[in-house]
């Protein structure tokens, strides 16, 4: 049985968005280099738009380093770029130029989002951050999340696999059970 504490949002390592009393908590297991997460990407920012009272999200990494090489650098450099209250824009630019995932993009994409670039490629280049991912990791690992994205909605595993449909059903169902 998976470890059920790993479904709780954690302000000290999780990137959240929505308020605390929303009745629907998503977490997301994603992949910065994943083609999938970056579709789910969007879809997620239309629904979180549309939904923004009854949702609290929550992304957290868990790159497939055997398929994706560059993945687990770029969510390092996410948290970096989060430790300077830029962790949302960052991952957006992420997305948005997936297939460019190498340091040097990295770096630019920091300069893009004007962060103190000193700090960034301090903090980039001494992996402050990789504890951090690794610990997303280990939670997903204990959830035994093997694709991504992977979702759960209020503790359940919601399967995306044939849609984003599922996930908006699945908090309709989640807000209808609250009330």
């Amino acid at each position: 049985m998976p470890d059920r504490t790993a479904l709780i949002p954690d302000k000290a390592i999780d990137h959240i968005i929505g308020p605390a009393s929303a009745p629907v908590v998503i977490i997301e297991y994603g992949d910065l280099e994943c083609p999938n997460c970056r579709t789910a990407h969007g879809a997620v920012h239309q629904l979180l738009k549309r939904r923004a009272d009854d949702v609290r999200y929550v992304f957290r990494h868990f790159p497939l380093l055997e398929v994706h090489p560059h993945a687990e650098l770029a969510a390092e450099a996410a948290e970096v770029a989060g430790a300077q209250g830029k962790f949302w824009p960052y991952v957006d630019m992420l997305f948005e130029h997936q297939s460019h995932l190498d340091h040097a993009h990295l770096i630019t994409y920091a300069e893009t989002l004007e962060l103190d670039m000193l700090r960034f490629k301090s903090e980039l280049d001494d992996h402050v951050y990789l504890q951090r991912v690794q610990e997303h990791i280990a939670l997903g690992t204990a959830l035994r999340v093997r694709a991504t994205p992977t979702f759960y909605i209020n503790g359940v595993l919601v399967d995306v696999s044939f849609g984003m449909d599922r996930l908006e059903r699945a908090i309709d169902a989640a807000v209808a059970a609250s009330r």
